[in-house]
């Protein structure tokens, strides 16, 4: 098993992550959790359903709605970053949480410790690093940044409203 970052602290990944590869079939299921394309989700959802502990994942240019009527019953959906430079994942986060997702919320793929912090502040809660990336090193950057001006999903309510709140006078 892999280790991931989950909230807050690292542990062993319970989900098998299937169809990542380039033409890698998913025909067989392998006994246990399975996270599975937005595409298989689509094709085999009665299947899924019926076997248990299963999620979705979404390419970049899936279209996050097409899970919408399944947020209650997805523990887990996931969302792909193919590159490091490839950020439509981050749109992608903020429009599942806008729209009601509220199980756990996955970035795997090409990420690294510089983009936790950032993905943490659009709603994932964990996170699968890229391949030769020590998850314990980038736990730490959850901390990086103790203020943040804007609100995100992790505190919608941005610093000036906060101070306006608590009554401090802005410069």
């Amino acid at each position: 098993m892999s280790q991931i970052i989950r909230n807050r602290r690292v542990e062993e990944d319970s989900w098998q992550t299937l169809g990542v590869q380039a033409g890698e079939e998913v025909s067989q299921l392998p006994a246990g959790a399975v996270v599975v394309p937005l595409a298989v989700w689509k094709a085999r959802r009665g299947e899924l359903l019926a076997r248990g502990q299963v999620g979705a994942w979404l390419r970049p240019e899936d279209d996050p709605d097409e899970l919408a009527d399944d947020f209650g019953i997805l523990p887990l959906i996931a969302v792909h970053f193919p590159k490091v430079g490839d950020g439509r994942g981050y749109s992608t986060a903020v429009l599942l949480r806008r729209r009601g997702y509220r199980g756990e919320l996955r970035a795997f793929g090409d990420i690294g410790r510089d983009q936790i912090h950032f993905l943490a502040r659009v709603g994932f809660d964990s996170f699968g690093l890229g391949v030769g990336r020590d998850p314990q090193a980038a736990l730490a950057s959850l901390n990086d940044f103790t203020l943040a001006y804007q609100g995100g999903a992790d505190d919608p309510l941005p610093l000036f409203r906060k101070r306006a709140l608590a009554g401090a006078t802005p410069r």
